[in-house]
C-alpha cells in the first residue's frame, strides 16, 4: 500500500472531534447531574462509564484507516505496520510502571521521566503506518485538549473542592499538594501522553484489524468462482 499521496489531516479529525467534545461535554452534564452507573460515573479515573472518550478510538481507528486506504495512504508492510504497533505498547506499558512506581514513592521527576516514555510510544507505531499514525495522534490532542481545560475549571471549582465529578477526582494522596502540581501530575499530564498513546495505539489495533478484514473481504469478492 503506498504511502505517496497528501491527506488533509485537519478535514479528516474534524467531524470525529467534533463527535468526542459532544461526548465530553455530555459526559460532565451527566456527572453533574448524578445521572448514574453504568452510563456515567463520578469516580476517580472515571468508573469505566459508557458515556466516554476513551472507546472512541475503537471506532474512529477504523474509519480513519479505511478513508486512508482508499486515498492511497496505507501501510506498505502489514509485518512492519504489526512489530511497531508491539513495540509501542511494550514502550507504553514500561513507561506506565515507571510513573506508578514514581507516584507511590513521591519521586516526581521520575514520573515525568515516564509520562515522557508515553509520549515516545505514541510515536513508535508510526514507523508501521505513518499516515494513520499522524491522524490519530492528532486526533488525539483535539480530543484531550478539551479534557484538560474541562478538568482545569472542575479542579477549581467550588473554591478548589471541586465539582464532585470524576474530572477533578484526584489520587489521595494529592489533595493537600498545590492546586499548580495537582493539575499538572493529575490532568495535564496524564491527558496529554497517557491518553494520547493509548488513542494512537489502540486506533491503530482497530484500524489495523479493519484494515485486514476489508482486503480479506476484497480478495474473497474478486476470487474467480470455483470449477
Amino acid at each position: 500500500m503506498a504511502n505517496d499521496n497528501r491527506v488533509s489531516i485537519t478535514r479528516l479529525i474534524a467531524i470525529p472531534a467534533l463527535i468526542t467534545l459532544l461526548v465530553t461535554f455530555l459526559r460532565l452534564k451527566g456527572e453533574l447531574n448524578h445521572w448514574g452507573a453504568p452510563w456515567f460515573s463520578n469516580a476517580a479515573g472515571g468508573g469505566a462509564a459508557i458515556v466516554g472518550i476513551s472507546w472512541l478510538p475503537f471506532i474512529f481507528g477504523p474509519w480513519f484507516a479505511l478513508k486512508l486506504i482508499k486515498t492511497g495512504n496505507g501501510f506498505e508492510s502489514a509485518k512492519k505496520a504489526w512489530g511497531y504497533l508491539g513495540l509501542g505498547f511494550v514502550v507504553l506499558v514500561a513507561s506506565g510502571v515507571i510513573v506508578g512506581v514514581a507516584a507511590s514513592k513521591h519521586a516526581m521527576l521520575f514520573a515525568v521521566i515516564g509520562f515522557l516514555g508515553m509520549v515516545a510510544a505514541a510515536f513508535v507505531p508510526f514507523k508501521g503506518w505513518r499516515t494513520l499514525g499522524r491522524t490519530l495522534f492528532a486526533y488525539g490532542i483535539a480530543a484531550r485538549v478539551p479534557v484538560v481545560i474541562v478538568m482545569f475549571f472542575a479542579m477549581r471549582g467550588n473554591g478548589g473542592a471541586g465539582w464532585g465529578t470524576h474530572y477533578d477526582a484526584v489520587d489521595p494522596s494529592m489533595p493537600n499538594l498545590p492546586f499548580a502540581q495537582k493539575f499538572l501530575f493529575e490532568a495535564f499530564l496524564p491527558q496529554m501522553t497517557a491518553w494520547i498513546a493509548w488513542t494512537v495505539i489502540v486506533g491503530l489495533l482497530a484500524g489495523l484489524i479493519a484494515a485486514a478484514v476489508a482486503r480479506r473481504s476484497k480478495q474473497t469478492s474478486t476470487a474467480p468462482a470455483g470449477a
